[in-house]
């Protein structure tokens, strides 16, 4: 009885974390705890923890006078859905959730076994940083953690919700898995503090501007997904579950019940403006091909000119890219680029086809985008698509010009159907700068250059500005009606599902960063 009685007050101990008092201030912060939140995100009574007891080893500066079992971090598995998950779970209430030798070495081994057994890990960060107590050993600990992100990359889904600091070289675990989750106000992700920045650059910023939910969702594109509160952000990695496989070999589950409105089909006929210039909401296009409800967007606060997300056909997880004409007409730029590129990656790592929706003008010029890069930036997304071996289909609606035609997933990239619209326009670049340049001698010449140039440029929509020369010359593998654009989708990606591809014998391609 002695020996059992020694084991529960071990377990209430490990559960009591930092203690009641430290629980109530991370309440009182608007946060939950670390087992609130593992509570929240499994199933009903699913978790199983690991390691609950293992407490740090250190003897420098008092910590041998601080030690509590888990200390600082909770690991296990359960499930979502039913599907297998493993999680760790960073209290802050334990010496600020900071990372020491032990708690490294549980993180690890639970990636370790997420590895083994092919199911995703979603970590939920709340943490000071490196224990500094303990030195450099602490910091190995975090050299240990990038390496496995590393290797499990594209092996099994890695999912990061930051749920309070998170700062330093903890930052780059984060980074380096699929998704990254933040909590306005009260979770916040930086290299380098304000103070420092400060001291170095003399800028007077807060933590909320300088690495918060909002900065990071608009301005870095780090954040992919941002919530008000604890509670809404892990429904969201609930959501995001559901849409993804447990790893590489697999494929994303099909719900029990599909919905479809029927009148969607009839109403996609009205989205386009009569006027081709006149912009329009690429979602609503979405929306009108995919399930009832299901399209979950990814990054929608930042490249807003590109919209990114999960959708489900018939049930089947879709990975969608469409250029959005009501952001700066749909046109490429760096964070677009960089944004689409990371999204193609990760559907193609997970077997979960892509869809791409095309109305896009062309790269954004100027100065600005130049020497900030955008021919590396733009040959990410065209590298992406070109590697990418899941099926791949892409609709043009309406713009499809010069070189981002090219990097929208086109046929000579490997696309494996295209199909257009009749309202598609195919061409090098659009009517107007065209006739410019071809006619440009007679229009400079004519009594009227500017009713001349309008004719031409007329002449040359006639001839450029619509699907048929490209479907001639099979680059366009049919011109559909809008309203017949859902089933033909449901057909083509169901004649894509046996697709196998194998790219080249090589260690690894080298992408432009």
């Amino acid at each position: 009885m002695e020996k059992t009685k020694q084991l529960i007050e071990k377990r209430l101990l490990s559960t009591l974390g930092g203690g009641e008092n430290r629980i109530k201030k991370q309440h009182d912060q608007g946060k939950l705890t670390a087992r609130e939140r593992i509570t929240l995100l499994l199933d009903d009574s699913s978790f199983h923890e690991l390691g609950a007891l293992v407490e740090h080893r250190a003897t420098t500066f008092g910590l041998e006078n601080q030690r509590i079992p888990g200390d600082g971090v909770i690991t296990g598995f359960g499930t979502i859905f039913g599907r297998p998950i493993y999680v760790f779970s960073q209290d802050f209430t334990v010496l600020g959730g900071s990372l020491s030798e032990t708690h490294a070495a549980k993180i690890c081994r639970l990636m370790d076994m997420a590895m083994k057994n092919g199911a995703p890990i979603i970590g939920l960060n709340d943490s000071g940083g490196a224990r500094i107590q303990e030195g450099v050993v602490s910091l190995s600990g975090y050299a240990d953690i990038f390496f496995r992100n590393t290797r499990a990359s594209g092996v099994i889904p890695q999912i990061s919700v930051i749920m309070g600091p998170c700062a330093g070289g903890a930052v780059y675990s984060p980074s380096l898995t699929d998704f990254v989750f933040m909590v306005e106000e009260t979770s916040y992700m930086f290299v380098t503090g304000p103070n420092v920045v400060k001291t170095v650059t003399h800028e007077e910023v807060s933590s909320e501007d300088l690495g918060g939910a909002k900065t990071h969702a608009e301005k870095s594109g780090v954040n992919h997904f941002t919530a008000s509160n604890d509670v809404e952000c892990l429904k969201k990695v609930r959501e995001l579950i559901s849409y993804i496989p447990q790893n590489a070999y697999e494929t994303a589950p099909v719900p029990s019940v599909i919905e479809f409105t029927s009148a969607k089909t009839n109403y996609i006929k009205e989205i386009l403006p009569e006027n081709v210039n006149m912009p329009y909401d690429c979602r609503k296009i979405i929306d009108c091909i995919v399930d009832d409800l299901s399209f979950k967007e990814v990054h929608i606060d930042f490249a807003k000119n590109i919209v990114v997300g999960f959708g489900r056909l018939e049930g089947k997880s879709l990975g969608i890219v469409a250029n959005q004409p009501a952001s700066l007409a749909g046109v490429l730029d760096i964070d677009a680029s960089r944004k689409a590129a990371r999204f193609v990656r990760f559907c193609d790592s997970f077997n979960i086809p892509l869809l791409v929706i095309e109305d896009v003008p062309g790269f954004l010029p100027g100065t600005d985008q130049e020497w900030n890069g955008i021919i590396t930036h733009g040959a990410k997304l065209l590298y992406a698509f070109a590697e990418a071996t899941v099926p791949r289909i892409t609709v043009i609606t309406r713009k499809a010009y010069g070189g981002a035609y090219c990097v929208m997933n086109s046929k000579t990239l490997g696309a494996d159907l295209n199909f257009a619209w009749p309202t598609a326009e195919i061409a090098v670049m659009g009517a107007k700068g065209a006739a410019e340049i071809i006619f440009k001698k007679e229009i400079s010449s004519a009594e009227n250059p500017s009713e001349k140039w309008l004719e031409k440029e007329a002449e040359y929509a006639e001839l450029f500005a619509n699907p048929y020369r490209a479907a001639e010359r099979g680059i366009i593998d049919e011109v559909i009606l809008p309203e017949e654009t859902r089933n033909k989708l449901i057909a083509s990606f169901k004649m894509l599902e046996k697709k196998a591809e194998n790219l080249p014998h090589k260690k690894h391609g080298n992408i432009p960063l």
